[in-house]
């Protein structure tokens, strides 16, 4: 190899490598922790045609990526056993068989596997896995905010809306009086680790 060469092959190098470094540098990727204190995921679900029933799960946990501030990765993990109505009878019935069979299903999970940007809205395609059925789920999120606590965390917000059949994943008690549609709305607060 020539002297001169040798030079346009090492400067084309660190040209490449600071360039890398650069991109790199100006699109870190930022871990967040679902602070479940002030998220929700709350549910409805038609009853008997003539109402909506909600509800809502009391213990969840799950983390989320942004890279430069655009969400590329999310997991949640939601309780069964933590499924509040707002009756402790009928949070009895769906934690048995013939709803969520919190005993031998205790976690309801998803796991993302790719998003996708929609103008300022963010399509989020995964995996979720309940009474140990995996279906695909894509839903939309859209960012509601972000900014400092006072306590010196950074936090940001996002919030989804979307619609399981549940009878898709095994749960197909009475679906003529409450119908096979659930709706879920996921409000999420996450904290920069």
């Amino acid at each position: 190899m020539t002297p001169r060469f040798s030079r346009i092959a090492f400067s084309l190098a660190v040209g490449v490598t600071m360039l890398t470094c650069a991109t790199t540098a100006s699109h870190a990727v930022d871990s967040y922790s679902i602070d479940a204190a002030h998220s929700f995921v709350i549910f409805r679900i038609n009853h008997l045609g003539i109402s909506a029933a909600y509800g809502r799960f009391d213990a969840f946990s799950g983390t989320f990526k942004l890279d430069g501030g655009t969400p590329s990765a999310l997991t949640f993990e939601l309780d069964a056993e933590s499924v509040d109505s707002g009756n402790a009878d009928r949070d009895k019935h769906l934690k048995s068989p013939d709803f969520f069979n919190a005993k031998q299903f205790p976690v309801i999970q998803f796991t993302s596997r790719e998003i996708k940007a929609h103008g300022d809205h963010f399509e989020v395609s995964g995996d979720l896995t309940m009474l140990g059925v995996t279906k695909p789920l894509s839903f939309m999120v859209k960012h509601t905010g972000e900014g400092k606590d006072p306590w010196g965390n950074f936090r940001t917000g996002w919030h989804g809306e979307f619609t399981v059949k549940r009878s898709d994943f095994g749960m197909s008690y009475m679906l003529e009086g409450l119908g096979d549609e659930v709706t879920l709305l996921v409000s999420i607060e996450g904290i920069k680790k």
